[in-house]
């Protein structure tokens, strides 16, 4: 259902909050259908959201060691989002 959720556990270094809460984030709005916020989903969508990212940390720390890194980097890690995300920071400071 969600292959495009990056696995988080066993990045060197260790996954980092905005990684966890992208993959909450991605995961909400797939099992909910909201690709859009609206100020009728907004605050339940993103309750849902801050429940799964705490759940993702609390799960990431108790679980053993990974022997092997994930095959995937994650998404913000990429250094083409990486220069999306400055851009669009760059532009809003500018606004």
């Amino acid at each position: 259902m969600c292959r495009n959720i990056t696995t988080l556990r066993g990045l060197e270094p260790a996954a980092t909050p905005d990684e966890i809460e992208a993959a909450a984030r991605q995961y909400v709005r797939k099992v909910s259908g909201v690709q859009s916020l609206s100020d009728a989903t907004r605050e339940p969508f993103e309750a849902a959201v801050a429940e799964i990212t705490a759940i993702t940390r609390r799960l990431l720390t108790e679980l053993p060691a990974r022997r092997q890194p994930p095959t995937t980097v994650p998404p913000l890690r990429r250094p083409e989002v990486q220069a999306r995300i400055a851009a669009k920071a760059a532009k809003t400071q500018a606004s």
